[in-house]
């Protein structure tokens, strides 16, 4: 157990150094996507044996110190934090980027505000409804939410220890923070912008967030204890649930009845089923596996892995891998969309002048014909 716990105390803080880039370098706010700094890669280059064919995929640099990001329907655009400075050093420079989705040119990038200290922004998801962005701001401890239609900052809401990631419930108008360095969820309305409850559970590690807008309840993974932290909307006690080993990020299936995790320490993502509480099996995806999120068209699974440098496409029933594409190094986020786009933003440093990278993944047969507007991208 003690060997467990060094490891274990070992890799959360490599997570959070993870956290961190080192020098932010925008290529343009009109020019990100295009010229030279575009890089298309043919479905031949991507696909593995027996995998799907036509997944066609588009990288290009972006900023240094991408992070993660989110897409908004309402508005069709990707939004991506960026935020430079590793600890100890303080925060040199943070911007929220605005990004069109089919050029992927930076349309417009934000600048957090400083009260003393830069409030640098991690983690992000996008409220369509209210047409807000809420963003971690992991240095300061804290939350902020930002305009979709403008940029401008609108509040900032303290007292979130080490805040990770962030989730939107649209339906009960309510956002989750996740308090690593507390232990704790946290939930705000999306309304008042205001903290509304706070869950605590003691010696955990809080880091990926995931939640069911068909029932309310939120699912955290906890990176130190191996686990899921189950909250439901009126419950007392959270639930605990075992998963892989290291967990950092978390999603669920389409039908809400089934968590998957990446598993960072073991380089694998879990499959939970979450009636009974217990891992149904674990997938082998690639070293460092960071982030995971789930394609509504085909429910399969998207792991990336940050060490491996790749995107694993898992079939979450059979456990198997049917896809393994080439992203740029240290892909550090994946977000899809549902149209089976999928975004990966890396900590690569390899653009001309060290920006880190998006990639672009368009999943299917039907994927090397897509057009480049948002009307002509079919839904599922």
């Amino acid at each position: 157990m003690a060997s467990l716990d060094r490891r274990v105390r070992r890799a959360a803080a490599t997570a959070m150094a993870l956290a961190f880039g080192t020098t932010l370098t925008l290529t343009g706010t009109a020019t990100a996507g295009t010229g030279t700094a575009r890089t298309d890669i043919a479905p031949a280059d991507t696909a593995g044996a027996g995998a799907p064919t036509g997944s066609h995929v588009t990288q290009v640099p972006l900023a240094q110190g991408l992070y993660q990001s989110a897409y908004s329907e309402r508005n069709d655009v990707l939004w991506a934090t960026a935020s430079v400075g590793q600890p100890p050093a303080p925060v040199t420079a943070s911007r929220l980027l605005r990004i069109d989705p089919d050029t992927l040119e930076v349309d417009a990038a934000y600048t957090p505000p400083t009260n003393g200290t830069v409030e640098a922004v991690y983690g992000i998801d996008v409220d369509d409804e209210h047409n807000t962005v809420w963003v971690t701001n992991t240095r300061t401890n804290s939350v902020s939410v930002y305009s979709q239609r403008t940029g401008r900052h609108l509040v900032t809401r303290p007292d979130v220890n080490h805040s990770r990631e962030v989730v939107v419930d649209e339906k009960r108008d309510v956002v989750w923070a996740s308090a690593f360095g507390d232990g704790a969820l946290v939930a705000f309305d999306s309304r008042t912008l205001r903290e509304i409850r706070r869950v605590t559970v003691e010696g955990s590690g809080p880091t990926g967030l995931a939640v069911n807008e068909r029932t309310g309840a939120v699912y955290a993974a906890d990176f130190t204890n191996n686990r899921i932290i189950e909250v439901g909307p009126g419950s007392g006690a959270p639930r605990l649930i075992p998963t892989g080993e290291g967990p950092l990020s978390i999603t669920l299936s389409t039908d809400g009845r089934t968590a998957y995790t990446a598993d960072q320490a073991s380089g694998t993502l879990s499959v939970v089923g979450l009636h009974k509480g217990a891992v149904a099996r674990s997938v082998a995806t690639g070293e460092g596996a960071k982030s995971v999120t789930v394609d509504p068209c085909t429910g399969r699974v998207l792991v990336a892995n940050r060490l491996a440098g790749s995107l694993s496409v898992v079939d979450p029933r059979a456990g198997t891998v049917v896809e393994s594409v080439t992203t740029g190094a240290y892909p550090n986020h994946v977000r899809m969309t549902d149209d089976s786009t999928a975004y990966v933003v890396d900590k690569s440093g390899s653009g001309p002048s060290g920006e880190d990278g998006l990639t672009r993944i368009r999943f299917g047969p039907q994927g090397s014909h897509r057009h480049d507007t948002a009307a002509t991208r079919p839904a599922c």
